[in-house]
């Protein structure tokens, strides 16, 4: 008789009836049975696709192979090779649509759990105690990294083990970016971030918190402090409203303002940290991409009675994991599709009493390739909310360019630079992540960093040959 597949090992996750009510992770990881299981899966191909696949190039086949030998300190060095951040990544890449997409075994079968194995290993390694390389000789050279999200952490960490002196520059009172801001803890607890933020410092990085460039200093200023590159990793954290009637109420907010308040302010341990957050009865969350789904989670769980989202396209024109859009539907968020919002209606307060909202129907795609949606003439109808959370994606903040001469940007508000390198328009800049692309994933920003500094690093070592920008 023919050997019976194994079958791909699902994630343990907490009930939907008890997670809706906690803010602890929900996804539970594999236990270690699951893992060697699931890592029995990989065919360990001669010419993986998998590896083309990740935006960093993390050597999967080595790592999957070293867990299936149960050397779990080896699977974690070849895992951090390519990547810094495993432990985020295992949590919130999106490898169904990367690594997993192009798994040979994913031809036949349900693809090999790369992004679940690699959380297991990180998880290993962080509690076994992390080991850190040792960095290349120093180079003598100083490098400023400007932004601790993803871009800037993963950038900032692969100069420091090319022997750079590195600080990182981060506005905020914590370091992680849209990691420690942006997304709830029921996805990606905070002690998580953390420990993967220790591990770029145990590198010899500098961090400088409360360092908001463009306010405090500029660019041109550290380029004239004898930092000799320099790297923009400041994200996308301007918020984009409708700019629809009504929009200025109490009780309109952006999903950035929602959820930094509730995540970096630990809103949701009040009252142990005290920054309470006031939730609606009813709230329409607008959009429904990863942000809104976090969004709309969020508020169920600080105590809405009624949560919806709000969308102008159908179920099949989501853009948002199909893993988060079916933890929102289990956990009892509504979804209103083909209705979009136009005009949020005010009480006598200045608060909000509902949203007027406009069926649609889909015409032809758009730029997107997604079907453009259309008006239906007398359509309206008035949903009863007070709250609407506003999550239609964001454009980087204008302080970072008020000081940095020669940046230049796009019609959309984003930095013009070189997608294989980094370049920006001024000498000595690099830039990546959300500034240059908008709103994007986090391993796509990962892997801007990781880019930008294999070419600042050949830039440095090389005596800056050839011209900065080549059209």
């Amino acid at each position: 008789m023919p050997k019976e597949k194994t079958p791909r090992q699902e994630m343990p996750r907490q009930a939907p009836e008890v997670r809706r009510h906690n803010f602890d992770e929900v996804a539970l990881g594999y236990t270690l049975d699951m893992a060697l299981a699931e890592a029995g899966r990989c065919l360990q191909c001669k010419k993986p696709g998998c590896v083309p696949g990740c935006p960093v190039q993390v050597r999967i086949p080595e790592f999957i192979g070293a867990l299936r030998n149960q050397d779990f300190r080896t699977a974690a060095a070849f895992l951090k090779d390519k990547n810094n951040l495993p432990a985020i990544c295992g949590r919130v890449c999106p490898q169904e649509s990367q690594c997993e997409a192009v798994c040979v075994v994913g031809r036949k079968d349900k693809p090999v759990a790369i992004g679940r194995l690699e959380r297991f290993v990180a998880d290993w390694e962080r509690q076994a105690g992390v080991q850190v390389p040792a960095n290349a000789p120093a180079t003598g050279k100083r490098v400023a990294v400007i932004g601790a999200g993803p871009a800037g952490l993963t950038c900032a960490a692969d100069l420091a083990r090319a022997g750079y002196q590195v600080t990182l520059f981060e506005a905020l009172h914590a370091p992680g970016g849209v990691l420690m801001y942006g997304i709830p803890e029921f996805r990606l607890p905070k002690d998580i971030v953390q420990a993967e933020v220790d591990y770029v410092l145990k590198l010899g990085v500098e961090l400088r918190l409360n360092s908001v460039i463009g306010k405090l200093g500029s660019v041109n200023e550290l380029l004239g402090e004898g930092y000799e590159a320099i790297f923009l990793g400041t994200g996308a954290g301007l918020p984009m409203f409708m700019d629809i009637p009504g929009e200025n109420l109490i009780g309109v907010l952006s999903a950035n303002e929602f959820l930094t308040r509730n995540n970096l302010m630990r809103a949701y341990r009040f009252p142990e940290f005290d920054t309470p957050i006031k939730i609606g009865r009813r709230v329409a969350v607008v959009g429904a991409g990863n942000v809104a789904m976090d969004a709309s989670r969020t508020a169920l769980r600080l105590g809405a009675e009624e949560v919806h989202i709000v969308y102008r396209r159908s179920r099949e024109e989501v853009p948002a994991r199909a893993e988060e859009f079916e933890n929102a539907e289990e956990e009892g968020v509504i979804f209103d599709f083909l209705t979009n919002p136009v005009e949020v209606l005010g009480d006598e307060h200045g608060g909000v009493r509902g949203l007027r909202v406009q069926r649609q129907q889909l015409g032809e795609p758009d730029a997107s390739g997604r079907r453009r949606p259309v008006p239906i003439p007398g359509s309206e109808f008035e949903m009863p909310v007070d709250m609407v959370i506003m999550a239609l994606g964001t454009r980087p903040n204008p302080m970072v360019f008020s000081h940095g001469a020669g940046l230049e940007r796009n019609r959309h508000g984003t930095v013009v630079a070189i997608e294989e390198t980094g370049r920006t328009r001024l000498e000595r800049v690099w830039a990546g992540g959300d500034i240059v692309t908008g709103a994007a994933t986090v391993i796509s920003a990962m892997g801007a960093g990781k880019r930008a500094a294999a070419d600042i690093d050949a830039y440095l070592r090389d005596g800056a040959t050839g011209p900065w920008w080549v059209e």
